[in-house]
């Protein structure tokens, strides 16, 4: 049998740790968010930010990043309001349960990166972290 290839085995660390991540939420009682929907909180400032500012802060299309914003809308996590700054811009802002669950989803994270860190040691994960930096990073 073949060896995995990198991209293989970057998805199924990828996999594992959103599993994990799911888990960490479920013990914090956040039953209906998605790790997606945690990592997309993070991107939102407290005083709200414009979509296009999250998808580029995701880096993802905004049109995904809308759907995102569409799913926190309904879970009540979010609202969108008019920026102050541009009337016919919107600016995404957390509910006051958007910001607790927000918290929640924070702790869940750097659980799960705090379990990465103890299972493979802080100088390996420090590297990978470097290696995945470079790798994304475009050719000049």
């Amino acid at each position: 049998m073949a060896e995995p290839g990198l991209a293989w085995l970057l998805l199924d660390a990828f996999r594992s740790i959103d599993r994990e991540t799911q888990a960490a939420l479920l013990d914090r009682g956040i039953a209906e968010l998605r790790p997606s929907h945690a990592r997309a909180m993070l991107f939102i400032d407290r005083s709200g930010t414009r979509l296009g500012e999250l998808a580029s802060r995701a880096q993802v299309t905004k049109q995904a990043m809308m759907q995102l914003v569409d799913e926190l809308a309904e879970l009540g996590l979010v609202r969108r309001v008019p920026d102050a700054t541009d009337a016919r811009a919107k600016v995404v802002k957390l509910t006051a349960r958007g910001l607790r669950e927000r918290a929640e989803a924070r702790r869940a994270i750097a659980a799960v990166e705090a379990r990465a860190r103890r299972r493979v040691g802080r100088r390996r994960i420090d590297a990978l972290k470097l290696a995945l930096v470079e790798l994304a990073s475009e050719e000049e």
